[in-house]
């Protein structure tokens, strides 16, 4: 994208900086320049007022743009499935592989500018993606197709190159029609890296590599991403210690837990992290502080497929990097980010109290936290020199009514939406008064509902519903 017309953000009501004292403010300007916050005041003086856009924020709350650390875009198509509505999560992947494997580049390209719409709408700047399915009978680039599409919402992305090799035929859960060659999987990972992946601190687009998980690769490719990953410096993800299935599972196929199997196969470190991580003991906690291993967060997945609640505030405790994501949206059934915040402040305190996790500690997971797992340590706060990263709401709404004694508290206890005023990536607005900037919402909506309706359809489900 090309540099921006300077916003100054006037005279806002309320605005929570994301920084390590919680820092709050009232009736400052941000200025935003060349997609970077260059200074925040009082009544700031501006040159050239004429030649830079001014958002009255004078009824409004900002906060850093909210970073997602897990998702699986393409399920955006596949939300709610009756037949899986009530599966755990083995039964559930063996009945959604089958309509997946009907994936093609246009359902890939949708589903990920649906995703990203979403998520743009609740308030996250930033999202990873981990895209871990490739039907034999699709030919190009997939992931070339998501960072496409991501980028044409305006998303700072992090498109992590996952991987299946190991099908039903060789004792995984995957349909053979969906896995691929471990060859192939590390040439398009070399590919992917050497085409798109910008280290810089500014950069919109980064490369990470992963491997679906413990039960769908084989040790060898396990082994061999991770010395590929370290030879171009991107990072590692994959999802671990989600169900007690999986744990069952490692401990038959390796004699050992999911996490031991990931320090054997040099799967522990700072450019290491995991989705999920709920069927942690007190041991593997303390490695993964050792090790400075992340864990991504998906409180609202975790209840839907009954997986379990995610030790938090613990993991907190002791240091352990942990971030927020909404995971899947086969699984959750949504991109709603600040939903994302709510459920895990809601989920937390079920386990350990009312006061295990307040507003600015989730807020703080869904923004530094999260993005530390992805390394990416120019987001996640406004302060000068950060990238503009923000998100607006508008707090004069009827939901908040009765709320406004802390209006971040507000959008994460309160109201009957999550969506946002304007949302502003790397300086550019994405959404402008509730609605996506050069995207028509119409139009992705009667494509996506059209290609949910041919793949369900391939598979004999019911679509006497839909559109």
């Amino acid at each position: 994208m090309t540099n921006a017309k300077p916003l100054l953000l006037k005279n806002i009501y309320h605005l929570a900086l994301g920084t390590d004292d919680g820092a709050r403010r009232r009736g400052v300007d941000v200025l935003i320049e060349a997609g970077r916050i260059t200074a925040i005041d009082e009544e700031l003086a501006v040159d050239h007022l004429d030649a830079v856009e001014v958002i009255d924020c004078a009824t409004k709350l900002v906060i850093p743009g909210l970073v997602n650390t897990h998702h699986h875009m393409y399920q955006t198509l596949q939300r709610n499935i009756p037949a899986v509505q009530d599966a755990p999560l083995f039964e559930w992947l063996v009945n959604l592989y089958p309509i997946w494997a009907h994936l093609d580049a246009e359902a890939v390209e949708v589903s990920t500018q649906l995703a990203c719409a979403e998520l743009l709408k609740t308030g996250c700047t930033t999202s990873s993606d981990h895209h871990y399915l490739f039907p034999a009978a699709v030919t190009g680039g997939l992931i070339d197709v998501q960072i496409a599409a991501a980028g044409k919402t305006g998303m700072r992305f992090c498109a992590t190159r996952g991987s299946m090799s190991r099908g039903k035929d060789d004792g995984g859960l995957p349909p053979q029609s969906v896995v691929q060659e471990e060859q192939t999987i590390l040439d398009d990972s070399t590919r992917l890296i050497e085409a798109f992946h910008d280290a810089s601190p500014f950069s919109m687009c980064r490369i990470a590599l992963a491997p679906c998980s413990p039960f769908s690769v084989s040790p060898k490719l396990m082994q061999q991403t991770t010395e590929l990953a370290r030879e171009h410096g991107v990072m590692l993800h994959t999802h671990l210690a989600e169900t007690i299935d999986e744990e069952n599972y490692t401990m038959e196929h390796y004699d050992c837990r999911p996490l031991e199997l990931m320090r054997r196969w040099g799967w522990v470190g700072g450019d290491v992290w995991y989705a999920h991580g709920i069927h942690f003991n007190d041991a593997e906690l303390d490695l993964l502080a050792e090790t400075n291993t992340g864990v991504a967060h998906c409180p609202s997945s975790n209840m839907r497929l009954g997986s379990g609640i995610c030790r938090v505030p613990e993991m907190l405790d002791r240091g352990i990097r942990v971030g927020l994501a909404v995971d899947g949206s086969a699984s959750n059934d949504s991109s709603d980010m600040v939903g994302e915040l709510r459920n895990a402040l809601l989920l937390s305190r079920v386990r350990y109290g009312p006061s295990a996790m307040t507003a600015d500690k989730v807020l703080r997971l869904a923004t530094r936290g999260s993005a530390s797992l992805l390394g990416w340590e120019s987001i996640g706060s406004i302060e000068v020199g950060k990238a503009a990263d923000l998100a607006i709401f508008e707090m004069q709404r009827l939901d908040y009514a009765g709320a406004l004694s802390d209006p971040l508290a507000a959008i994460i206890f309160s109201g009957c939406s999550h969506e946002v005023d304007t949302t502003i990536v790397n300086g550019h607005v994405t959404v402008r008064g509730g609605k996506l900037v050069g995207v028509d919402e119409a139009e992705l909506r009667k494509r996506a509902n059209a290609i949910s309706r041919r793949m369900l359809e391939a598979e004999g489900h019911d679509t006497r519903w839909m559109p």
